[in-house]
């Protein structure tokens, strides 16, 4: 969609499609320039339909776990529910040295983190796009991304939201005809060590649905973090209407 938040996606780009299957992933993928979460370095990741980039294994699971994961799996989560590409929408992912690409991942990583410029030299692009969810009644369809990027140094993932309009999947205990209630969606990252983790706020409430209006880099919407030693960067409360504080 013209003026996005998203970055550049789909077959035109050279995306890989996920495969047609509920609760499915993509196939191992590995990343030509390893990548650093939390303090460990990996080399496999996986696509997962439902809303979560893993490290080392695919994640099936449909009803999104509250973090700290008991299981040890790393992962990240940019919207963790049970997405139903069968009844509609496509997953899409490339690993990308694309030089235009990657300057505007640069310069707007540089633009959040001032004092460490930033010059991308690798992305993995994860794009959810107006995927359904399982058991839906209804034509609502979530349109979100995840970039993973590094300069070999410093590692990053962008969280973008364009349109998100259900929580939660029939068998979730979610309203098939609206995608909301039961156990909504989770956003965050899951470090693996069954202690590290962080959450977007509103991840598993009812208040995930707005994450398009929320942000820690203040552009609606996308949420950017450092992850190779996790740092939560600080997210703008709301601001009062007028100069007086209580």
């Amino acid at each position: 969609p013209s003026g996005s938040l998203l970055y550049p996606y789909g077959p035109h780009q050279g995306d890989e499609t996920n495969p047609k299957h509920d609760d499915g992933t993509s196939e191992a993928i590995a990343l030509s320039i390893p990548f650093t979460f939390y303090g460990k370095t990996y080399q496999t990741v996986f696509v997962n339909n439902n809303g979560v980039i893993s490290f080392n294994e695919p994640i099936r699971t449909y009803t999104p776990d509250p973090f700290p994961l008991v299981n040890g799996n790393p992962l990240v989560a940019p919207y963790w529910a049970d997405v139903d590409n069968v009844l509609g929408g496509d997953i899409f992912y490339r690993q990308t040295t694309d030089p235009v690409l990657l300057k505007d991942i640069s310069q707007d990583i540089t633009q959040y983190f001032p004092k460490n410029p930033f010059t991308a030299t690798w992305a993995l692009v994860a794009t959810w796009d107006h995927v359904a969810y399982y058991g839906s009644t209804s034509e609502k369809g979530n349109t979100f991304q995840a970039v993973l990027t590094t300069d070999s140094e410093r590692f990053y993932i962008i969280f973008n939201y364009w349109d998100i309009q259900w929580t939660t999947g029939a068998a979730s205990d979610g309203d098939a005809e609206t995608g909301l209630g039961g156990t909504p969606a989770h956003a965050g990252f899951n470090s693996g060590d069954e202690t590290n983790f962080y959450n977007i706020p509103g991840s598993q409430t009812d208040a995930v649905i707005n994450i398009t209006t929320t942000s820690n880099v203040k552009v609606p919407g996308r949420w950017v973090f450092r992850v190779d030693d996790f740092q939560v960067t600080g997210v703008d409360p709301p601001q009062p209407n007028n100069d007086c504080w209580l």
